[in-house]
Protein backbone atom coordinates (compact mmCIF):
# COMPACT_ATOMS: atom_id res chain seq x y z
CA UNK A 1 0.00 0.00 0.00
CA UNK A 2 2.35 2.29 0.23
CA UNK A 3 3.87 5.55 -0.88
CA UNK A 4 6.03 7.41 2.18
CA UNK A 5 3.29 10.06 3.45
CA UNK A 6 6.13 13.25 4.32
CA UNK A 7 4.66 16.65 4.78
CA UNK A 8 1.87 18.82 4.35
CA UNK A 9 2.40 20.94 1.00
CA UNK A 10 5.01 18.83 -1.30
CA UNK A 11 4.33 15.86 0.34
CA UNK A 12 2.91 14.15 -3.24
CA UNK A 13 5.79 14.07 -5.09
CA UNK A 14 6.14 9.90 -5.10
CA UNK A 15 2.15 9.58 -5.06
CA UNK A 16 -0.12 9.59 -8.16
CA UNK A 17 -0.45 13.27 -8.36
CA UNK A 18 -2.88 14.98 -5.58
CA UNK A 19 -4.82 12.11 -3.37
CA UNK A 20 -8.17 11.27 -3.85
CA UNK A 21 -10.17 12.94 -0.33
CA UNK A 22 -13.05 10.69 1.32
CA UNK A 23 -15.11 12.25 4.41
CA UNK A 24 -17.42 9.91 5.62
CA UNK A 25 -19.40 11.67 8.57
CA UNK A 26 -22.31 9.70 10.56
CA UNK A 27 -25.19 11.15 12.45
CA UNK A 28 -25.18 11.14 15.83
CA UNK A 29 -22.98 8.00 16.39
CA UNK A 30 -21.17 7.84 20.50
CA UNK A 31 -17.32 7.69 19.62
CA UNK A 32 -17.39 4.53 21.59
CA UNK A 33 -19.94 2.67 19.24
CA UNK A 34 -17.14 1.00 16.92
CA UNK A 35 -14.99 -1.86 17.39
CA UNK A 36 -11.83 -0.04 16.87
CA UNK A 37 -12.63 2.24 20.13
CA UNK A 38 -12.77 -1.10 22.37
CA UNK A 39 -16.32 -2.31 21.17
CA UNK A 40 -16.35 -4.89 19.14
CA UNK A 41 -19.53 -6.30 20.07
CA UNK A 42 -20.65 -2.70 17.55
CA UNK A 43 -19.37 -5.07 14.91
CA UNK A 44 -17.72 -2.46 12.51
CA UNK A 45 -15.27 -4.94 11.01
CA UNK A 46 -14.62 -2.46 7.77
CA UNK A 47 -14.61 0.47 9.63
CA UNK A 48 -12.00 -1.09 12.44
CA UNK A 49 -9.87 -2.68 8.94
CA UNK A 50 -9.43 1.57 7.89
CA UNK A 51 -8.37 1.79 11.69
CA UNK A 52 -5.35 -0.90 11.41
CA UNK A 53 -3.91 0.73 8.10
CA UNK A 54 -4.87 3.98 9.14
CA UNK A 55 -4.64 6.66 12.55
CA UNK A 56 -7.12 6.27 15.13
CA UNK A 57 -7.75 9.12 17.29
CA UNK A 58 -8.88 9.06 20.72
CA UNK A 59 -9.00 12.89 21.76
CA UNK A 60 -10.94 13.93 18.78
CA UNK A 61 -13.93 16.80 19.69
CA UNK A 62 -17.18 18.26 18.44
CA UNK A 63 -16.62 22.13 19.32
CA UNK A 64 -20.59 21.97 19.09
CA UNK A 65 -22.77 19.10 19.32
CA UNK A 66 -25.80 19.26 17.62
CA UNK A 67 -26.20 18.32 13.84
CA UNK A 68 -26.89 21.83 11.68
CA UNK A 69 -23.61 24.01 13.58
CA UNK A 70 -21.20 20.89 13.56
CA UNK A 71 -22.27 20.00 10.05
CA UNK A 72 -20.68 23.73 9.26
CA UNK A 73 -17.83 23.83 11.31
CA UNK A 74 -16.36 20.75 9.41
CA UNK A 75 -17.21 22.05 5.92
CA UNK A 76 -16.01 25.61 6.84
CA UNK A 77 -13.22 25.51 9.55
CA UNK A 78 -14.89 27.55 12.04
CA UNK A 79 -15.92 27.50 15.40
CA UNK A 80 -20.18 28.34 15.93
CA UNK A 81 -19.70 31.23 17.77
CA UNK A 82 -17.72 32.63 14.66
CA UNK A 83 -20.09 30.80 11.29
CA UNK A 84 -23.42 31.74 13.62
CA UNK A 85 -25.37 29.01 11.50
CA UNK A 86 -27.48 27.38 14.19
CA UNK A 87 -31.59 26.25 15.07
CA UNK A 88 -32.21 29.06 17.61
CA UNK A 89 -30.95 32.99 18.02
CA UNK A 90 -29.18 34.51 18.51
CA UNK A 91 -27.06 32.44 16.15
CA UNK A 92 -30.06 31.05 13.93
CA UNK A 93 -28.29 32.11 10.46
CA UNK A 94 -27.98 30.90 7.28
CA UNK A 95 -24.89 30.30 5.64
CA UNK A 96 -24.04 33.05 3.09
CA UNK A 97 -22.62 31.90 -0.43
CA UNK A 98 -19.76 33.91 0.49
CA UNK A 99 -18.90 31.86 3.36
CA UNK A 100 -19.62 28.32 1.48
CA UNK A 101 -17.14 29.28 -1.39
CA UNK A 102 -14.30 29.22 1.81
CA UNK A 103 -15.35 25.92 2.72
CA UNK A 104 -13.21 23.02 1.89
CA UNK A 105 -15.73 21.41 -1.65
CA UNK A 106 -15.70 24.68 -2.91
CA UNK A 107 -11.65 25.20 -2.47
CA UNK A 108 -11.03 22.20 -3.59
CA UNK A 109 -13.38 22.61 -6.55
CA UNK A 110 -11.42 25.44 -7.73
CA UNK A 111 -7.88 23.48 -7.73
CA UNK A 112 -9.10 21.17 -10.31
CA UNK A 113 -11.14 18.36 -7.61
CA UNK A 114 -14.21 16.62 -9.13
CA UNK A 115 -16.85 16.82 -6.08
CA UNK A 116 -19.50 15.16 -5.00
CA UNK A 117 -22.30 15.07 -1.67
CA UNK A 118 -24.13 12.38 -0.51
CA UNK A 119 -26.69 12.34 2.55
CA UNK A 120 -27.63 14.42 4.79
CA UNK A 121 -27.18 18.68 4.41
CA UNK A 122 -28.82 19.94 7.48
CA UNK A 123 -27.89 23.26 6.56
CA UNK A 124 -29.18 26.33 3.91
CA UNK A 125 -26.60 28.44 1.79
CA UNK A 126 -28.20 31.44 1.03
CA UNK A 127 -26.95 34.38 -1.03
CA UNK A 128 -26.23 36.22 2.08
CA UNK A 129 -26.54 35.12 5.50
CA UNK A 130 -30.12 35.81 7.22
CA UNK A 131 -32.17 34.83 9.55
CA UNK A 132 -34.36 32.77 10.65
CA UNK A 133 -32.35 29.60 8.74
CA UNK A 134 -36.00 27.70 9.44
CA UNK A 135 -38.07 29.84 7.36
CA UNK A 136 -35.86 29.45 3.83
CA UNK A 137 -36.17 26.89 1.48
CA UNK A 138 -33.27 24.49 0.47
CA UNK A 139 -32.89 25.04 -2.98
CA UNK A 140 -29.33 23.13 -3.33
CA UNK A 141 -28.72 23.45 -7.31
CA UNK A 142 -29.17 27.18 -7.05
CA UNK A 143 -26.87 27.46 -4.38
CA UNK A 144 -24.56 24.66 -4.39
CA UNK A 145 -24.63 23.56 -7.72
CA UNK A 146 -21.50 25.45 -8.82
CA UNK A 147 -19.31 23.27 -6.22
CA UNK A 148 -20.33 20.14 -6.49
CA UNK A 149 -21.01 18.05 -9.67
CA UNK A 150 -22.25 15.25 -8.16
CA UNK A 151 -25.20 15.62 -5.65
CA UNK A 152 -27.45 13.25 -3.71
CA UNK A 153 -28.59 15.50 -0.91
CA UNK A 154 -31.81 16.23 1.49
CA UNK A 155 -32.70 18.67 4.22
CA UNK A 156 -32.48 16.08 7.41
CA UNK A 157 -34.11 12.37 5.80
CA UNK A 158 -33.95 11.20 2.32
CA UNK A 159 -37.37 12.35 1.75
CA UNK A 160 -37.50 15.88 2.95
CA UNK A 161 -36.18 18.15 -0.57
CA UNK A 162 -34.12 15.38 -2.22
CA UNK A 163 -32.14 17.01 -5.02
CA UNK A 164 -30.17 14.90 -7.57
CA UNK A 165 -27.77 15.67 -9.96
CA UNK A 166 -26.48 15.61 -13.22
CA UNK A 167 -29.66 15.17 -14.30
CA UNK A 168 -28.74 13.22 -17.33
CA UNK A 169 -27.32 10.55 -14.98
CA UNK A 170 -29.80 7.78 -15.48
CA UNK A 171 -27.88 5.46 -12.26
CA UNK A 172 -28.10 8.19 -10.13
CA UNK A 173 -31.85 9.19 -10.97
CA UNK A 174 -32.60 5.43 -10.73
CA UNK A 175 -31.15 4.68 -6.98
CA UNK A 176 -33.58 7.12 -5.63
CA UNK A 177 -36.52 6.30 -8.07
CA UNK A 178 -39.59 7.27 -6.28
CA UNK A 179 -41.74 4.08 -5.76
CA UNK A 180 -38.39 2.07 -6.04
CA UNK A 181 -38.39 -1.29 -3.60
CA UNK A 182 -34.86 -0.18 -2.30
CA UNK A 183 -32.99 -1.41 1.10
CA UNK A 184 -33.52 2.10 3.17
CA UNK A 185 -31.69 4.80 3.24
CA UNK A 186 -28.01 4.12 4.08
CA UNK A 187 -27.92 1.01 1.27
CA UNK A 188 -29.32 4.07 -0.93
CA UNK A 189 -26.32 6.03 0.25
CA UNK A 190 -24.13 2.78 -0.65
CA UNK A 191 -25.27 2.55 -3.78
CA UNK A 192 -24.82 6.10 -4.41
CA UNK A 193 -20.94 6.54 -3.49
CA UNK A 194 -20.55 3.52 -5.62
CA UNK A 195 -22.32 4.89 -8.35
CA UNK A 196 -20.04 8.44 -7.94
CA UNK A 197 -16.97 6.39 -7.79
CA UNK A 198 -18.43 4.19 -10.96
CA UNK A 199 -18.49 7.36 -13.08
CA UNK A 200 -15.50 9.60 -11.80
CA UNK A 201 -12.78 10.11 -14.78
CA UNK A 202 -9.99 8.39 -14.39
CA UNK A 203 -7.42 11.56 -15.39
CA UNK A 204 -8.84 13.61 -12.26
CA UNK A 205 -8.57 13.77 -8.18
CA UNK A 206 -12.17 13.90 -6.59
CA UNK A 207 -13.40 14.73 -3.30
CA UNK A 208 -16.51 12.48 -2.00
CA UNK A 209 -18.37 14.12 1.15
CA UNK A 210 -20.64 11.51 2.18
CA UNK A 211 -23.01 12.75 5.44
CA UNK A 212 -24.94 9.21 6.71
CA UNK A 213 -28.81 10.02 7.63
CA UNK A 214 -27.91 7.00 10.48
CA UNK A 215 -27.23 6.19 13.09
CA UNK A 216 -30.03 8.95 14.05
CA UNK A 217 -33.56 7.85 14.37
CA UNK A 218 -34.95 4.08 15.64
CA UNK A 219 -37.98 2.90 13.64
CA UNK A 220 -38.17 0.36 11.65
CA UNK A 221 -38.15 2.00 8.49
CA UNK A 222 -34.87 3.75 9.51
CA UNK A 223 -32.88 0.00 9.88
CA UNK A 224 -31.79 -2.75 7.57
CA UNK A 225 -34.27 -5.01 9.18
CA UNK A 226 -31.58 -8.07 7.97
CA UNK A 227 -29.19 -6.77 9.92
CA UNK A 228 -31.06 -6.27 12.77
CA UNK A 229 -31.60 -9.89 13.62
CA UNK A 230 -28.14 -10.48 14.47
CA UNK A 231 -28.59 -7.53 17.73
CA UNK A 232 -32.06 -8.07 18.56
CA UNK A 233 -31.42 -10.16 21.45
CA UNK A 234 -27.86 -9.43 22.65
CA UNK A 235 -27.33 -7.55 25.85
CA UNK A 236 -25.19 -4.62 25.69
CA UNK A 237 -23.06 -3.90 28.64
CA UNK A 238 -24.22 -0.73 30.16
CA UNK A 239 -22.15 2.21 30.81
CA UNK A 240 -21.37 2.65 34.51
CA UNK A 241 -22.71 6.12 34.63
CA UNK A 242 -25.79 5.42 32.79
CA UNK A 243 -28.81 6.61 35.18
CA UNK A 244 -32.03 4.15 35.94
CA UNK A 245 -34.85 7.75 35.86
CA UNK A 246 -33.68 11.20 36.76
CA UNK A 247 -30.42 11.98 37.67
CA UNK A 248 -30.51 14.29 40.78
CA UNK A 249 -26.75 15.11 40.10
CA UNK A 250 -27.25 17.69 36.78
CA UNK A 251 -27.23 21.29 37.75
CA UNK A 252 -31.26 22.33 38.06
CA UNK A 253 -31.55 24.30 35.03
CA UNK A 254 -30.58 21.31 32.85
CA UNK A 255 -33.03 19.40 34.76
CA UNK A 256 -35.59 22.08 34.67
CA UNK A 257 -35.12 22.91 30.81
CA UNK A 258 -32.34 20.51 28.50
CA UNK A 259 -35.01 18.47 26.38
CA UNK A 260 -32.37 15.70 26.98
CA UNK A 261 -34.18 14.98 30.42
CA UNK A 262 -37.91 14.33 29.43
CA UNK A 263 -36.44 12.30 26.25
CA UNK A 264 -34.11 10.29 28.68
CA UNK A 265 -37.60 9.18 30.55
CA UNK A 266 -39.79 8.54 27.43
CA UNK A 267 -36.57 7.18 25.53
CA UNK A 268 -33.50 5.18 27.94
CA UNK A 269 -34.42 5.58 31.67
CA UNK A 270 -34.75 1.84 31.42
CA UNK A 271 -32.75 -1.01 31.37
CA UNK A 272 -35.14 -2.80 28.55
CA UNK A 273 -35.47 1.25 27.06
CA UNK A 274 -31.64 1.17 27.10
CA UNK A 275 -31.10 -2.01 25.05
CA UNK A 276 -34.01 -1.52 22.89
CA UNK A 277 -32.08 1.89 21.82
CA UNK A 278 -28.59 0.59 21.62
CA UNK A 279 -29.40 -2.62 19.54
CA UNK A 280 -31.32 -0.43 16.83
CA UNK A 281 -28.34 2.02 16.99
CA UNK A 282 -25.73 -0.82 16.36
CA UNK A 283 -27.78 -1.80 13.75
CA UNK A 284 -27.83 1.07 11.65
CA UNK A 285 -23.83 1.46 12.83
CA UNK A 286 -23.09 -2.21 11.21
CA UNK A 287 -25.05 -1.08 7.80
CA UNK A 288 -23.23 1.85 7.74
CA UNK A 289 -20.12 -0.36 7.87
CA UNK A 290 -20.96 -2.51 5.24
CA UNK A 291 -20.92 0.47 2.76
CA UNK A 292 -17.39 1.41 4.05
CA UNK A 293 -16.60 -2.24 2.93
CA UNK A 294 -18.14 -1.63 -0.42
CA UNK A 295 -16.75 1.33 -1.21
CA UNK A 296 -13.17 0.26 0.16
CA UNK A 297 -13.83 -2.64 -2.41
CA UNK A 298 -14.53 0.00 -5.66
CA UNK A 299 -11.21 1.66 -4.80
CA UNK A 300 -9.67 -1.17 -5.20
CA UNK A 301 -10.87 -2.17 -8.49
CA UNK A 302 -10.21 1.41 -9.25
CA UNK A 303 -6.88 1.30 -8.41
CA UNK A 304 -7.17 4.09 -6.71
CA UNK A 305 -7.23 3.27 -2.82
CA UNK A 306 -3.35 3.55 -2.31
CA UNK A 307 -3.84 7.22 -3.56
CA UNK A 308 -6.90 8.23 -1.52
CA UNK A 309 -7.34 10.05 1.90
CA UNK A 310 -10.27 7.92 3.77
CA UNK A 311 -11.61 10.16 7.04
CA UNK A 312 -14.50 8.97 8.90
CA UNK A 313 -16.42 10.84 11.94
CA UNK A 314 -19.96 11.97 13.41
CA UNK A 315 -21.66 15.17 13.82
CA UNK A 316 -21.79 14.61 17.25
CA UNK A 317 -22.58 11.65 19.58
CA UNK A 318 -25.48 10.92 21.81
CA UNK A 319 -26.20 10.23 25.30
CA UNK A 320 -28.17 6.89 25.69
CA UNK A 321 -29.23 7.33 29.08
CA UNK A 322 -25.89 8.86 30.00
CA UNK A 323 -25.82 11.17 33.24
CA UNK A 324 -29.66 10.59 33.08
CA UNK A 325 -29.74 12.63 29.30
CA UNK A 326 -30.81 11.25 26.11
CA UNK A 327 -29.95 13.59 22.97
CA UNK A 328 -26.83 15.33 22.72
CA UNK A 329 -25.84 19.00 23.23
CA UNK A 330 -24.87 19.26 26.54
CA UNK A 331 -20.72 19.09 27.40
CA UNK A 332 -20.32 15.71 28.78
CA UNK A 333 -17.87 13.69 26.68
CA UNK A 334 -20.96 11.19 25.10
CA UNK A 335 -22.13 14.30 23.58
CA UNK A 336 -18.71 16.00 22.20
CA UNK A 337 -16.17 13.55 21.80
CA UNK A 338 -16.23 11.86 18.24
CA UNK A 339 -14.78 9.25 16.49
CA UNK A 340 -12.06 9.85 13.81
CA UNK A 341 -10.30 7.43 11.90
CA UNK A 342 -8.06 8.89 9.01
CA UNK A 343 -6.63 6.33 6.32
CA UNK A 344 -3.99 7.84 3.90
CA UNK A 345 -3.49 4.90 1.31
CA UNK A 346 -0.08 6.38 0.70
CA UNK A 347 1.24 5.87 3.90
CA UNK A 348 3.77 3.51 4.71
CA UNK A 349 2.89 -0.01 6.37
CA UNK A 350 5.19 1.30 9.40
CA UNK A 351 2.79 4.23 10.18
CA UNK A 352 -0.09 2.61 9.99
CA UNK A 353 -2.66 1.04 12.64
CA UNK A 354 -1.08 3.89 15.34
CA UNK A 355 -3.33 5.24 17.89
CA UNK A 356 -3.21 9.16 18.40
CA UNK A 357 -3.52 11.31 21.93
CA UNK A 358 -3.28 14.63 20.17
CA UNK A 359 -6.33 17.13 21.15
CA UNK A 360 -8.44 17.33 17.86
CA UNK A 361 -11.23 19.54 17.02
CA UNK A 362 -14.10 19.01 14.63
CA UNK A 363 -12.82 22.90 13.58
CA UNK A 364 -9.51 21.18 12.25
CA UNK A 365 -11.45 19.11 9.16
CA UNK A 366 -11.57 21.33 6.60
CA UNK A 367 -8.19 23.09 6.65
CA UNK A 368 -6.61 18.75 7.07
CA UNK A 369 -8.44 18.31 3.87
CA UNK A 370 -6.91 21.56 1.74
CA UNK A 371 -3.54 20.66 3.44
CA UNK A 372 -3.72 17.15 1.93
CA UNK A 373 -4.41 18.63 -1.17
CA UNK A 374 -1.29 20.67 -1.51
CA UNK A 375 -3.65 23.72 -0.36
CA UNK A 376 -3.17 26.31 1.91
CA UNK A 377 -6.02 27.25 4.04
CA UNK A 378 -7.74 30.46 4.01
CA UNK A 379 -7.03 32.96 6.86
CA UNK A 380 -11.00 32.75 7.62
CA UNK A 381 -10.22 28.97 9.04
CA UNK A 382 -9.74 28.92 12.54
CA UNK A 383 -8.64 25.18 12.86
CA UNK A 384 -5.37 23.33 12.98
CA UNK A 385 -3.88 21.43 10.28
CA UNK A 386 -3.63 17.84 10.89
CA UNK A 387 -1.48 16.37 8.16
CA UNK A 388 1.70 16.74 10.52
CA UNK A 389 0.23 14.67 13.20
CA UNK A 390 -0.62 12.03 10.53
CA UNK A 391 2.71 11.49 9.04
CA UNK A 392 4.32 12.70 12.35
CA UNK A 393 6.59 15.38 11.55
CA UNK A 394 4.31 17.44 13.58
CA UNK A 395 5.67 18.97 16.76
CA UNK A 396 3.75 18.01 19.19
CA UNK A 397 5.42 21.12 22.03
CA UNK A 398 3.72 23.29 19.53
CA UNK A 399 0.15 21.45 19.16
CA UNK A 400 -3.02 22.54 21.13
CA UNK A 401 -3.55 21.79 24.91
CA UNK A 402 -7.12 22.35 24.60
CA UNK A 403 -9.90 21.96 22.88
CA UNK A 404 -12.68 24.85 23.19
CA UNK A 405 -16.67 23.46 23.27
CA UNK A 406 -19.58 25.22 23.29
CA UNK A 407 -23.78 24.81 23.52
CA UNK A 408 -25.39 27.32 22.35
CA UNK A 409 -29.32 25.31 21.78
CA UNK A 410 -32.16 25.83 24.07
CA UNK A 411 -35.18 23.92 23.20
CA UNK A 412 -37.35 26.85 24.47
CA UNK A 413 -36.07 28.78 21.47
CA UNK A 414 -36.21 25.98 18.90
CA UNK A 415 -39.57 26.28 19.86
CA UNK A 416 -39.86 29.86 19.12
CA UNK A 417 -37.55 29.75 16.00
CA UNK A 418 -40.30 30.92 13.55
CA UNK A 419 -41.57 34.08 15.82
CA UNK A 420 -40.33 37.43 14.84
CA UNK A 421 -39.78 37.99 18.26
CA UNK A 422 -37.30 35.25 19.07
CA UNK A 423 -34.69 37.74 20.01
CA UNK A 424 -36.81 39.06 22.84
CA UNK A 425 -38.08 35.83 23.53
CA UNK A 426 -34.12 34.76 24.19
CA UNK A 427 -33.69 38.05 26.36
CA UNK A 428 -36.63 36.86 28.43
CA UNK A 429 -35.31 33.03 28.72
CA UNK A 430 -32.17 34.28 29.80
CA UNK A 431 -33.17 36.66 32.64
CA UNK A 432 -35.95 33.91 34.38
CA UNK A 433 -32.87 31.73 34.31
CA UNK A 434 -33.82 29.51 31.80
CA UNK A 435 -30.63 29.22 29.79
CA UNK A 436 -28.52 26.31 29.80
CA UNK A 437 -26.14 27.70 26.82
CA UNK A 438 -22.78 26.29 28.00
CA UNK A 439 -18.73 27.01 27.24
CA UNK A 440 -15.87 25.02 28.20
CA UNK A 441 -13.04 23.04 27.42
CA UNK A 442 -11.29 20.00 27.53
CA UNK A 443 -7.34 19.25 28.30
CA UNK A 444 -5.89 15.82 28.41
CA UNK A 445 -6.84 15.41 31.98
CA UNK A 446 -9.42 18.15 32.95
CA UNK A 447 -12.84 19.06 31.32
CA UNK A 448 -14.34 22.33 32.51
CA UNK A 449 -17.45 24.24 31.68
CA UNK A 450 -19.68 27.18 32.68
CA UNK A 451 -23.25 27.86 32.16
CA UNK A 452 -22.15 30.96 31.47
CA UNK A 453 -26.04 32.70 30.84
CA UNK A 454 -27.61 31.56 34.39
CA UNK A 455 -27.12 34.09 37.12
CA UNK A 456 -24.77 33.03 39.30
CA UNK A 457 -22.87 31.20 36.81
CA UNK A 458 -22.57 27.24 37.13
CA UNK A 459 -19.79 25.36 36.93
CA UNK A 460 -18.71 21.77 36.42
CA UNK A 461 -14.72 20.80 36.74
CA UNK A 462 -14.01 17.07 36.30
CA UNK A 463 -10.45 15.30 36.62
CA UNK A 464 -10.66 12.80 33.98
CA UNK A 465 -7.97 10.77 34.44
CA UNK A 466 -9.32 9.70 37.69
CA UNK A 467 -13.20 10.02 36.84
CA UNK A 468 -13.40 9.47 33.14
CA UNK A 469 -17.30 8.98 33.68
CA UNK A 470 -17.69 12.74 34.83
CA UNK A 471 -19.19 11.46 38.20
CA UNK A 472 -17.50 13.96 40.70
CA UNK A 473 -17.94 17.75 40.05
CA UNK A 474 -14.84 19.32 41.55
CA UNK A 475 -16.23 23.06 41.47
CA UNK A 476 -16.41 23.23 45.11
CA UNK A 477 -13.35 21.79 46.78
CA UNK A 478 -10.61 24.05 47.50
CA UNK A 479 -8.15 21.41 46.51
CA UNK A 480 -8.72 22.74 43.02
CA UNK A 481 -9.80 26.02 43.46
CA UNK A 482 -6.04 26.88 41.22
CA UNK A 483 -6.82 24.39 38.51
CA UNK A 484 -10.67 25.98 38.52
CA UNK A 485 -9.36 29.82 38.01
CA UNK A 486 -6.71 28.57 35.67
CA UNK A 487 -9.31 26.91 33.40
CA UNK A 488 -11.82 29.42 33.49
CA UNK A 489 -9.29 32.10 31.89
CA UNK A 490 -8.28 29.76 29.68
CA UNK A 491 -11.96 28.90 28.45
CA UNK A 492 -12.52 32.88 28.09
CA UNK A 493 -9.29 33.41 25.69
CA UNK A 494 -10.18 30.48 23.42
CA UNK A 495 -13.84 31.68 23.41
CA UNK A 496 -12.43 35.71 22.43
CA UNK A 497 -10.13 33.99 19.70
CA UNK A 498 -13.50 32.02 18.30
CA UNK A 499 -15.49 35.22 17.57
CA UNK A 500 -13.36 37.52 15.98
Amino acid sequence: MALLFAGPIDLFANAKGKPNIIFLMTDDQRWDNLGCYGRPEFKTPNIDQLAKQGVIFDQAFNTVAICMPSRVTMMTGRYASSHRVGFVAPNDYTLSQADFAEGYPAMLKKAGYRTGFIGKVGFTVTERAQRPNSGTTNLYKENMGEVFDFFAGSETVPTKGLELWPVDDPGLQKIYQEGRKNTGRTLQTGEAMLRFLDTQPKDQPFCLSVSFYAVKHDSNNHLHMPHFEQFKDYDFPVPSNWVKGDNEKLPQVVKDHARGVPLHRQRSSTPAMHQRLVRRFASQGFTVDQQVGLMVEKLKKMGQLDNTVIIYTSDNGRFQGSHGLFDKCILYEEAVRAPLIIFDGRMAESKQGRREDALISSVDMAPTMLSLAGLKPPSIMQGHDLSGILNQTQNMSEWRDAVLLENLFLVSMFKAKRKPNAEEINEKEIAANKSYRSRGLRTDQWKYFVYYEHNPRIEELYDLQKDPQEQNNLVNNPEFAEVLSKLRSRTEEMYSEAVK
